[in-house]
């Protein structure tokens, strides 16, 4: 599983976009786990092996800054829709507007992905989201003069979900190709720390922008302007990757080509289907992000720098059940670990919802990140290593639509709910929904209760 020996290591570290070869989903950590096992390698890794890659320094430096950029211009709209209205449910039709582009458009992105230049894709996904921040900004300044209405702005919101959709799946194909084999697993693990690291200073910068220009009658104008400053970062740091052959994999004609056939695959697959419906109703029904500016104003009683605090708290905590996890030893008991940690996140989940206290909120909060980063390894690491290498991205683009759009749909959820029967209560049904989702889930597919190492599922065990 090593790449071949080299002094020079360009000619390993990158391949060109092949339609013969399919996207794969977004790697986690988990990989690390598995290949390591798998090689009974003992030595220590380079912890910044991956950095080495002109291509990977590239395109991490260049996401990093658009991920940072779309922080702060996903809490400053949500701050500015929720400061117009007031209403809970425009909270949740910001979630529905960007949940619908990822339900139609997932399954062709991931086909798209698997036919074309990857990197052209991201490109192109790249530049549609620039012209939809710009659109923002001109939006924002009209509406703080009372020239428009603010519901002008889901309109591109859901171009920008659309092409961040197609964006996506091309970009997790991009990455096993920009570093050899030997240092993937290591560009995993960077790469998941630099979004949720992302998540963290976004959300905060954002609060600060909303703070300085927002109290004043000022529109956020500023705050799309740095999400397109982000954006053009990456697009510029895309272009200068170069990507140089490497052989193409054996291609096996046994299995169905077609977009369906990676809802078929998922359906005979009963552990991946039940782990990724667990996440996705877990999320749906637990999720309270989208309400944080109300809760912010109305419960709490703080402003945007406390909202945009609140909105951190979950990737602090992710971050380091991360950085816990790769020094901790293989999960042997991966199934009931991911069980019981999505009781956990539902727990927290209702925690957070009777908390008055600012302080307990965003432990709560930090919780919720941190036991949804064990679900999001045990689950794609299955996703990962069931799926055989040629079907993966038609599974992927099926798992994006159950979790890509479950974030969305969540806020959606959670600003009916809140609109219909009180903010605190919607939040609370929340997280007992996901207490008994996790039992459901346990009860029709036991595979996952008896499922153990990780490593099994790289062995087929």
């Amino acid at each position: 599983m090593t790449a071949p020996p080299t002094n020079d290591p360009e000619p390993f570290a990158y391949e060109p976009p092949d339609p013969e070869r399919p996207a794969s989903a977004a790697p986690t950590e988990a990989e690390l786990e598995y290949q390591s096992l798998a090689k009974g390698d003992s030595v220590r890794p380079d912890p910044y092996a991956a950095w080495k890659y002109r291509a990977f320094s590239l395109f991490s430096g260049g996401f990093a800054a658009a991920l940072i950029g779309g922080q702060i211009q996903s809490a400053a709209v949500a701050w500015e829709i929720y400061s117009h209205s007031h209403r809970e449910m425009d909270l949740g039709w910001l979630g529905l507007v960007q949940a619908i582009p990822v339900m139609l458009l997932a399954l062709p992105a991931g086909h798209v992905a698997d036919k074309y230049d990857r990197r052209t894709v991201v490109m192109i996904g790249q530049a549609v989201a620039m012209l939809c921040s710009i659109a923002l900004a001109f939006l924002s300044h009209s509406a703080a003069r009372g020239a428009i209405s603010y519901q002008w702005f889901y309109l591109p919101l859901f171009i920008s979900s659309a092409a961040f959709t197609f964006n996506r799946a091309a970009r997790h194909a991009m990455l096993p190709a920009l570093v050899p084999r030997s240092a993937f697993t290591n560009a995993v693990t960077w790469n998941s720390s630099i979004f949720e690291l992302s998540q963290v200073i976004g959300p905060n910068l954002g609060g600060i922008l909303i703070a300085m220009q927002y109290k004043s009658g000022q529109s956020l104008w500023l705050a799309y302007c740095l999400a397109f400053a982000g954006q053009g970062l990456y697009l510029i740091f895309l272009a200068m990757i170069r990507i140089l052959p490497m052989a193409k994999p054996v291609r096996r004609h046994t299995m169905d080509d077609g977009i369906a056939s990676g809802i078929r695959f998922v359906w005979r697959t009963k552990i991946i289907l039940g782990t990724i419906t667990l996440d996705l109703f877990a999320v749906l029904l637990g999720g309270a992000t989208y309400m944080l500016p109300a809760y912010a104003v109305k419960v709490l009683h703080v402003g945007p720098i406390g909202f945009c605090m609140l909105r951190a708290a979950p990737s602090v905590g992710a971050i380091l059940m991360a950085a816990l996890q790769a020094h901790l030893p293989p999960m042997q008991q991966a199934g009931r670990v991911l069980l019981w940690s999505v009781v956990a996140f539902g727990l927290a989940t209702i925690g957070f919802g009777l908390s008055r206290s600012f302080i307990v909120s965003m432990l709560m909060l930090f919780l919720t990140g941190a036991f949804d980063n064990i679900s999001v390894v045990v689950r794609h690491t299955l996703v990962q290593v069931l799926t055989p290498d040629e079907m993966r991205g038609r599974v992927s683009a099926v798992n994006n639509v159950f979790i890509g759009a479950s974030n969305e749909l969540g806020g959606w959820e959670s600003g009916a709910t809140a609109q219909m029967f009180g903010l605190i209560p919607s939040v609370v049904a929340g997280g007992i929904g996901t207490l008994v989702v996790v039992g459901l889930v346990a009860m029709i597919w036991p595979q996952i209760r008896r499922f153990g190492s990780l490593h099994d599922a790289a062995e087929g065990g």
